[in-house]
């Protein structure tokens, strides 16, 4: 497996090209297996595909730009997520036919996954959905029931597939603030009391600790990391228009 890690610094559309383009090349066969990691560069909120059908989704770009966060739209599934700085994406890439099962058995594997991660940093992860949480899903990854911590996604090709987590590590009530705007212009039901961090539940949490514990679930060393490289990036400089909102 080929390990990237750290943002680019440019916007947050050309940040999720580089796992489209990734996606892409797996499923033309130019790689088998990547895993990019990394703390975002700025805030950001990003929308699902159906988001942007919706009346209230320029007046919801508004309302994030007002707050500070950028804005894109990602290729793999879901509704609206926020994050900031404080917060680590996964994003890991496979090229693999896809069967009738395998997307089920991914979320479960992640989901899992995830909560040994968490374990290992003190906190009690559980898989399942809390009431009212943002961009809704049956495997999400919770704390007690209660408050979420990490949202997951895929976006599948008939030759490769991508799973992409979110886990916010910190910045709860900057992540509360800006998904009550922007799930109140959208018109989606929202608790901003489902939003949790990781810092909130043990204290001293940071993303370097959480890039650490995910590359050793991953089983891959940080040392063997390597730049994400000039063909993916090529590809990922087509892609990225794609991702960017209007305005």
């Amino acid at each position: 497996m080929i390990l990237h890690l750290g943002p680019l610094g440019g916007d947050e559309a050309s940040e999720l090209a580089v796992a489209h383009a990734l996606l892409r090349r797996a499923g033309d066969g130019e790689l088998e297996e990547a895993l990019r990691v990394y703390a975002p560069a700025r805030p950001a909120v990003v929308f699902g595909r159906r988001d942007t059908r919706l009346p209230g989704f320029g007046a919801a770009i508004g309302a994030a730009h007002a707050a500070g966060f950028d804005t894109a739209v990602r290729a793999v599934g879901g509704r609206a997520v926020a994050y900031t700085e404080q917060a680590v994406v996964v994003d890991h890439v496979r090229a693999e036919p896809q069967t009738a099962q395998g997307m089920d058995r991914r979320f479960v594997d992640y989901g899992r996954r995830f909560v040994d991660v968490f374990a290992g940093l003190g906190i009690d992860a559980r898989v399942g959905p809390v009431p009212g949480e943002y961009c809704p899903g049956a495997h999400s990854v919770n704390a007690r029931d209660e408050v979420k911590l990490v949202g997951t996604a895929q976006r599948v090709l008939p030759r490769s597939w991508l799973f992409s987590s979110l886990v916010n590590v910190g910045d709860r009530e900057r992540v509360r603030e800006v998904l009550r705007e922007v799930y109140g212009h959208l018109d989606l039901p929202f608790d901003p009391a489902s939003v949790g961090t990781l810092s909130s539940e043990v204290s001293g949490v940071g993303t370097d600790d959480v890039v650490g514990a995910v590359a050793g679930a991953w089983g891959v060393r940080l040392t063997d990391a390597v730049d994400v490289g000039a063909e993916t990036l090529a590809r990922a400089g087509g892609l990225a228009a794609d991702h960017r909102t209007p305005g």
